[in-house]
Parts: C-alpha cells; sequence; structure tokens
C-alpha cells in the first residue's frame, strides 16, 4: 500500500515517486496539458498530466489509461477528493511552492457536485450555512489552527505554574450570576439550567485545597443579542487561584498567560498570519496598561465623547475611544479597567476596603472590545450573604454555593475570558462568527 505524503513535507522529499490525497482547489484543463491543484490539510500543490486527447489504433494499455486519466481530470468538480500517486519533481519555475507531481495514476476517492453552493464573495449567513465547505478556504482553515495553538500555549502556561485542570458540569440547579440570560431546560421531573460560566465550580475548588485552577469549556448565554460579538453558546477561558491580595494578583497572571499564548502563535503562524491575513501579529509587553473606570471615561469624555448613559457603565464606543487612547499614550493594544462600581458587578466581587462603593475587579479591553473579566472574590461568608441580599437573590437558592464558604476558603480570585472574541480580534475579523467553528446564536442551530 502507497503511503500518503501530506503537501507541506513534500518539499523535504527529493524526487521520486510520492503519493498525496486531498480535494480538487482548481483545474486547468489545455489542450495538452492539464493541471489539478490538490489541497490538503497542511497545504496545496500542483498536480500535472500531459492529456491524452485522442487513441490512436493498436495503442497500448498504458495510453489507454492514459486517456481514461485525462478524461478523469477533465470531469472533476471543485471539492473532489482524490488520491494520486505519481512523480515529485522540484522546478523553481513552478509557482506554488517550486514542485509539482507527475500524475502517474488517480483515484477519485468521492465525488462532488458540480454546482458549489457558496462563493468568495457569498455573505456570512450564506457561508455559516454551508460552513463545512466554507472552512475549506486557507484563512479559516489557518484560524483554527491558530486556535489550536493559542489554546496549547494557555495549558502550558498553567501546566508549568501548577494550575489544576477541571472539568465543571454544564448542568446547573440554579442560576450562577442571574436568571435573566439562562437557558431553562427539562429534567426528569424538574428544571435544571445550562452553565453560564464555571465561576461557582471554579470558586468551590478554593475551600477543596486545590490552589489554582483553569478550564476550557462551553458556555450559554441566553442573550438575544445580534452583535459581531455575542453568542448563546461560546468557548470561555477560565481561571481562579487562591491567596491573592487583590485583582492585582490575577491581572498579573492574565497578562502572562496571554503573553505566552501570543508568543505561540506569532512563532508558529506569524508568516502565514501575514501571508493570509496581512497582519504582523504583535506580542503584548508587561506589564499592560491599568486604567481607573472612573479615569477612563474622564479621559474619553475629553476626547469628545460623552458615554450616553446614566449609570457608571461604558458602552462599546467608549471601549474604543479608551483603547484609540492606550495606543496611542502606551502603544499597547491591551488596557485593564478597573475599579467598577459594585452596581455593575455580581454579588461575589470583593468590594475596595477603603472605597465600599468600588470593587476589586477588572475589565481587559483589547483593541477596542472587552474580552474579559476578572475580579478578587469575597470569601467572608457573613459580608457574601449580605452582598447576595442587596443585589436581590435569596440566600436560600444559594445554599450550595454558600455553603463552600462555611467552613474555610481562603482569599481568591480569577477571570473568564471569550475565545472566540479574543481570536477575532487578534485577526482583525468583523464577526466571531469567523473564529467559532459553528456558531450558535438567537436564531442559529444549524449546521
Amino acid at each position: 500500500m502507497n503511503t500518503r505524503t501530506l503537501v507541506k513535507n513534500l518539499a523535504a522529499l527529493p524526487d521520486g515517486p510520492v503519493t498525496v490525497s486531498g480535494w480538487v482547489e482548481t483545474v486547468r484543463d489545455q489542450k495538452k496539458v492539464q493541471f489539478v491543484i490538490l489541497r490538503d490539510e497542511s497545504g496545496a500543490v500542483q498536480l500535472v498530466n500531459p492529456a491524452t486527447r485522442e487513441l490512436e489504433e493498436g495503442a497500448d494499455a498504458a495510453a489507454s489509461a492514459r486517456l481514461a486519466t485525462t478524461e478523469s481530470i477533465s470531469a472533476l468538480a471543485h471539492g473532489t477528493f482524490l488520491t494520486v500517486s505519481g512523480e515529485l519533481k522540484h522546478d523553481e519555475r513552478v509557482k506554488l511552492g517550486g514542485l509539482e507531481v507527475k500524475i502517474g495514476s488517480l483515484e477519485v476517492v468521492a465525488e462532488a457536485n458540480p454546482e458549489t453552493p457558496i462563493a468568495a464573495d457569498s455573505s456570512l449567513d450564506k457561508r455559516m450555512d454551508w460552513r463545512f465547505l466554507d472552512l475549506r478556504h486557507p484563512k479559516q482553515h489557518l484560524i483554527f489552527r491558530i486556535q489550536t495553538t493559542f489554546e496549547h500555549a494557555l495549558r502550558q502556561y498553567w501546566v508549568d505554574n501548577d494550575f489544576i485542570e477541571i472539568h465543571t458540569p454544564k448542568l446547573m440547579a440554579s442560576a450562577s450570576e442571574s436568571r435573566a440570560e439562562l437557558f431553562e431546560v427539562d429534567y426528569f421531573e424538574g428544571k435544571a439550567y445550562l452553565a453560564q460560566s464555571p465561576q461557582f465550580f471554579k470558586q468551590m475548588a478554593q475551600p477543596a485545597g486545590f490552589g489554582k485552577v483553569f478550564e476550557i469549556g462551553p458556555a450559554f448565554r441566553a442573550d438575544p443579542s445580534f452583535t459581531s460579538r455575542h453568542a448563546t453558546e461560546f468557548t470561555s477561558i477560565d481561571a481562579e487561584m487562591s491567596w491573592v491580595d487583590s485583582h492585582e494578583d490575577v491581572m498579573r497572571m492574565h497578562e502572562e498567560l496571554l503573553v505566552a499564548a501570543f508568543t505561540a502563535v506569532k512563532e508558529k503562524h506569524g508568516a502565514e498570519i501575514l501571508e493570509l491575513f496581512g497582519i504582523e501579529l504583535e506580542v503584548p509587553t508587561t506589564p499592560f496598561p491599568r486604567i481607573p473606570l472612573a479615569e477612563a471615561k474622564q479621559i474619553v469624555a475629553d476626547r469628545g465623547y460623552i458615554i450616553p448613559r446614566d449609570d457608571a457603565d461604558i458602552d462599546p464606543e467608549g471601549e474604543r475611544q479608551i483603547s484609540a487612547y492606550v495606543r496611542e499614550a502606551y502603544g499597547h493594544d491591551f488596557v485593564f479597567l478597573t475599579d467598577w462600581d459594585i452596581s455593575l458587578r455580581p454579588f461575589y466581587h470583593m468590594r475596595h476596603p477603603e472605597r465600599p462603593t468600588l470593587t476589586n475587579s477588572y475589565d481587559l479591553i483589547y483593541n477596542g472590545v472587552e474580552i474579559s473579566t476578572g475580579a478578587q472574590r469575597e470569601h467572608r461568608i457573613d459580608v457574601l450573604v449580605g452582598q447576595a441580599k442587596e443585589k436581590g437573590l435569596d440566600p436560600e437558592e444559594l445554599e450550595f454555593y454558600l455553603d463552600f464558604f462555611r467552613y474555610g476558603v481562603p482569599p481568591h480570585g480569577g477571570f473568564g475570558m471569550g475565545l472566540a472574541r479574543v481570536l477575532m480580534l487578534m485577526l482583525e475579523e468583523h464577526s466571531i462568527r469567523e473564529t467559532t467553528y459553528l456558531f450558535r446564536g438567537p436564531t442559529r442551530l444549524l449546521p
């Protein structure tokens, strides 16, 4: 049996016999020669067949086979999967990689319909309808190789720093933050809720004595938003650690983590990102700038933009404005907005000892968009119960969570961050639908 060679490995081989498998990207069917661009999961290669259009009387079996190959190539549709055996030849004149394979034999493994349902100029919604075809494009393919490298680097950082990986349940008996964004599902004789985040469960690891934990897993938000950065199901990157003095410890870990991940992506994919996305990926420097939210709002106002809200929050345009300021003032794409008002934060965020209307929390803004929320958590049971009541929550419904704090828990903190949103901003895409393998939103449950 012939051994298949990935396209990316052909350049290292000497001229000689090879077997490649993949799908047809293009066919150039000329009078005396045929060219096929074959793409696999690692790259593309040019296949060549000196065409035989007519069979002379008395021609041998080899000539008949060449004619059959020529006719097969003429009939190939875009997307058809092939296995081809032939002769590899290095030739600097070949624009695609400086090599080609002269076709010896060709096997059509799976034919494609000749009419492709999407094109390069198809709408994003149309492309999402046919996502498995859309993902064949080199840019889309690269996104998910970058995602793999990014996630691996996150895990490597955590493992190197003695974090424990956990896998928390996604079915919950009660809300982790607010019922407003919960999906309710039938659960035997009762009801369950899809988890908005692993917040309660990663905090449970602190009194359990795990010290430092992380998880990369699904999260669900019943948020009917149709923006470019929201989804009803997304991959959440979460970490929590014990013995923090403040949210500053969490921010320090967070920025070190991102530097490790960006470094890995740049080293492995930087050249391809430049080629396919036109982006010179930069690894951020540490420390990331830190700006209290009140100061950030004033900076934005001084730039001529007044946030059109009565509360203490910052809107998307405000995020873009503060990012523009940070880029001008610090040359940085990231900024921590710190010290958020208690009205904007959940009951379990710790409050400032000197300024009790503020929390030890932050949002991380990257290229003008919020990608993460982090905080020091309140670990004192009496304070926690009081803050839950202030938020209008019934402590009895939180008993399983509050029990975590009744038997001793160290000071702790952590963050949650959206994977697709980070990749979207890294690659300057316009929607997380581009950086999500299969997107889920208010009107999309297929494919």
